[in-house]
């Protein structure tokens, strides 16, 4: 079993920067395909972006390319998105999630995930 729990979420301006924070407790976290996904009121979950094992390959949504960042701390058992030029639209739900296979855009291969931390963008 892996826990998995965000924090950083909060209230930010559009343009305004907000970093999430995903903290891993216990087995062994290194081991794991790490992602993120956000779910806005009346949406499906959706992709954001994922990180690989050792943070060697990223991937990100079209939507968040160029403005959000995924990292990796494998000695904190942390990893982290960093959002930068937010927009009302990012407003969501963002939740952490991790997989023992290769980093997935689907859902449906993430095995554990976090209880979600609530970003919301004001105009």
């Amino acid at each position: 079993q892996v826990q998995l729990v965000e924090s950083g979420g909060g209230l930010v301006q559009a343009g305004g920067s907000l970093r999430l924070s995903c903290a891993a407790s216990g087995r062994t976290f290194s081991n794991y395909a790490m992602v993120w996904f956000h779910q806005g009121p009346g949406k499906e979950r959706e992709f954001v972006a994922a990180i690989s094992w050792d943070g060697g390959n990223t991937y990100y949504a079209d939507s968040v390319k160029g403005r959000f960042t995924i990292s990796r701390d494998n000695a904190k058992n942390t990893v982290y998105l960093q959002m930068n030029s937010l927009k009302p639209e990012d407003t969501a739900v963002y939740y952490c999630a991790g997989s023992l296979n290769r980093p997935s855009r689907s859902s449906y291969e993430y095995d554990y995930w976090g209880q979600g931390t609530q970003v919301t963008v004001s105009s």
